[in-house]
């Protein structure tokens, strides 16, 4: 499962590596709103509960959709600029629009299919549709469409006023601390692009990209199946600081394509591709492959030391041992006449620590 960005024509000059305040606020909202992805910074998520305001804690609650379970699109720009507050004017400049659909998509669900024509701005059976979805939702969905719905004016600049006071309680200072490592990262991409091009810099961002083999394409290991295409806009990437383990694209239709990527740390394993995930669950979704890693646990065996102990044909037990090697699961040593084969202890210990991330991501 995929995500592909036609880049087809693209220059690498169109591929732009550029710090946000405003993604980077963003993602540590998302810290704030869902800690239990990031175990690493629990303890900087609940300093900062500690420090915050009552009316501030229950600003960020009453608008925590917008960047919980995934990022409303114009929060994370195609045009980087220097402060936040130039970004949040960037943002002001968003027709209602644009910006009700955006807000709707993560409050109410991800599915875009629920949010076209007519608009719930203007169409009294797409308002109630949409009403509907939030009510589903929960109460605090339900309340914040209502009011987004019937003045959205008034709950953009709320949003805005929001932000700005999260700016002063504590994302400037965080920011000053973060912004030298978005640089020194952003120094690597771009001398990659420009020595290199974009496969090497594409690689650098994330083992989760890359370019596709006949280069007209950016693909990204994530949960789905979508495409979409940079045609002459180009493709923003953001660095984060705060955002291990999501990898946040922004492709709807009418948004420049937007890549938001964890900055690596250096002892931060590459991420596992979701095939081998799915590969490693279906060869252990076999009872006889399961049987077999018992023995294989206890140390190397071969294939006919491992077929007397199950009452098994040799050739039966090397098509499981195939399924096991192809995800990963197993190592083979040849020893003489004989292949020795072992368990991957750290690829069993990391399956689900794996398989977590490729859901997050």
């Amino acid at each position: 499962m995929t995500l592909r960005i036609d880049i087809t024509g693209l220059t690498p000059d169109r591929l732009r590596f550029a710090p946000s305040p405003l993604a980077e606020l963003t993602a540590m909202l998302h810290v704030l709103a869902a800690p239990g992805h990031h175990p690493q910074l629990t303890a900087w998520a609940a300093d900062v509960r500690a420090g915050l305001r009552p009316e501030l804690a229950e600003r960020l609650q009453e608008a925590e959709f917008l960047w919980r379970s995934s990022r409303a699109d114009f929060l994370v720009p195609a045009r980087p600029r220097q402060t936040l507050s130039e970004e949040l004017d960037d943002v002001d400049r968003i027709d209602d629009e644009t910006y009700v659909t955006s807000a709707l998509i993560t409050t109410c669900g991800s599915n875009r299919a629920h949010f076209a024509q007519p608009s719930p701005l203007t169409d009294a059976v797409a308002r109630e549709h949409v009403l509907n979805l939030a009510q589903a939702r929960g109460a605090l969905q339900e309340a914040f469409t209502e009011r987004l719905l019937a003045d959205p004016a008034s709950v953009r600049a709320r949003v805005r006023q929001t932000l700005e006071q999260c700016a002063e309680a504590f994302f400037d200072a965080a920011w000053t601390g973060v912004e030298a490592r978005l640089a020194a990262d952003l120094r690597l991409k771009t001398d990659l692009l420009k020595r290199q091009g974009i496969g090497m810099a594409l690689a650098s961002v994330s083992g989760a990209i890359a370019l596709a083999p006949d280069g007209r394409s950016i693909v990204v290991d994530k949960l789905q199946d979508n495409a979409t295409a940079a045609q002459d806009a180009g493709v923003t990437f953001i660095p984060s600081v705060f955002g291990h383990p999501h990898l946040v694209v922004v492709y709807a239709p009418g948004w420049q394509p937007v890549v938001q990527y964890p900055v690596a740390e250096p002892s931060q394993p590459e991420p596992v591709s979701l095939e081998t995930c799915s590969l490693r669950l279906e060869a252990l979704a076999h009872p006889v492959r399961l049987r077999l890693l018992r023995t294989l646990a206890r140390g190397p065996h071969t294939t006919g030391e491992l077929a007397h102990a199950w009452q098994l044909t040799p050739p039966e037990v090397s098509r499981h041992l195939a399924v096991l090697r192809r995800a990963g699961l197993l190592t083979g040593r040849r020893r003489g006449r004989y292949v020795h084969y072992t368990l991957d202890l750290s690829a069993m210990t990391t399956l689900g620590t794996d398989l977590l991330s490729a859901v997050l991501r």
